[in-house]
């Protein structure tokens, strides 16, 4: 690990919709410096201000870098990520880990050998709403948690060539349910379509079960003229409503309670109840990814995403593209 108070010297790879976004980012958060960037198709959001331009991940790694970022396209995942493991660098990768499971799991044996810090830059975690949700729902003001759905909707991003909408967007939604329940997926059942002439999928209805035992349903799709980010969590006290797109939490209560219920001779549902939306903090949530990153890094206690973690979000995205292809079940 990093000596505390030592400031790290940061890499980053990949300079492009995301890596620019990183780069700012890394500058801001105190404690690391960024001190080299690579990308062999050069710097064209013009973001490495008076860094030299390296060519490949070999050069990153000669600049005596102690940890790096990686924002290359998912199918260059496991060779830049196996090349830093190898040189002892400590690494973020961005979502999702690797392009396959069998990829990623020997990104998370390199790292988990070379006892270095490996984690994966699902940045939703971070996000200020969806961090209050889980704190609330781990205090128990939910109750029982029956179900989590998520809406990920809006325009074809430009920024996309090498995977569809399942590997793309509905990673971020796998990861961030099993983070807010608490537990992995069991079963997994879902339908794809694809209606934009590219060879990968462009939308998405999935639904499963955790092994806690909430059911989830996910709807993601980058054909909508409509962007929403909306994830619903809702239990015996009532939902939870998080629009991350705003960092907007709303609390909806159930107008009944459970002895109610029980006492009912026929049970005829819930009314609604009270409503409040939550004053929270709106940090960036990228900023704060970087700031869990440093102290993993410092050996304190850091809510980053594991590369275990990591591989099992990518085991259900392939287990989403297997049940489309054979339209049925696929069990974890």
């Amino acid at each position: 690990m990093i000596e505390e108070g030592k400031t790290v010297r940061m890499g980053l790879i990949g300079l492009g919709s995301m890596g620019r976004h990183h780069a700012r980012v890394i500058r801001e958060v105190e404690g690391m410096e960024l001190v080299a960037v690579a990308d062999p198709y050069g710097d064209k959001h013009g973001v490495a201000g008076g860094l030299p331009v390296l060519g490949d991940v070999e050069g990153l790694i000669a600049e005596g870098i102690d940890a790096a970022m990686v924002a290359v396209p998912t199918y260059l995942h496991e060779e830049v990520a196996l090349a830093l493991a190898e040189a002892g660098v400590h690494t973020m990768v961005e979502k999702p880990i690797a392009a396959t499971v069998e990829s990623g799991r020997r990104v998370e044996q390199a790292f988990t050998q070379a006892g270095l810090l490996g984690c994966v830059g699902y940045v939703e975690r971070c996000n200020p709403a969806l961090l209050e949700m889980r704190r609330r729902i781990a205090d128990g003001e939910l109750g029982e948690v029956y179900q989590i759905t998520t809406s990920r909707q809006g325009p074809f991003p430009a920024r996309i060539a090498d995977v569809g909408v399942v590997k793309d967007l509905a990673t971020h939604d796998i990861d961030l349910t099993a983070w807010i329940a608490r537990s992995p997926y069991a079963t997994v059942a879902a339908q794809v379509t694809h209606r934009s002439g590219r060879e990968h999928e462009d939308m998405v209805l999935a639904t499963g079960r955790l092994e806690n035992g909430i059911i989830v349903s996910h709807t993601v799709n980058w054909l909508s003229p409509r962007k929403v980010r909306e994830t619903v969590a809702t239990g015996e006290k009532g939902a939870f409503v998080a629009d991350t797109l705003h960092g907007d939490l709303t609390f909806v209560a159930n107008g009944d309670v459970r002895s109610e219920w029980e006492r009912a001779a026929t049970f005829r549902g819930v009314s609604e109840g009270d409503s409040i939306r939550y004053a929270i903090a709106r940090r960036e949530p990228l900023r704060v990814e970087q700031e869990n990153f440093r102290d993993a890094l410092r050996g304190r206690e850091a809510d980053v995403v594991s590369m275990a973690e990591g591989v099992h979000t990518l085991e259900v995205v392939e287990a989403v593209l297997a049940s489309a292809a054979a339209g049925s079940t696929q069990t974890l």
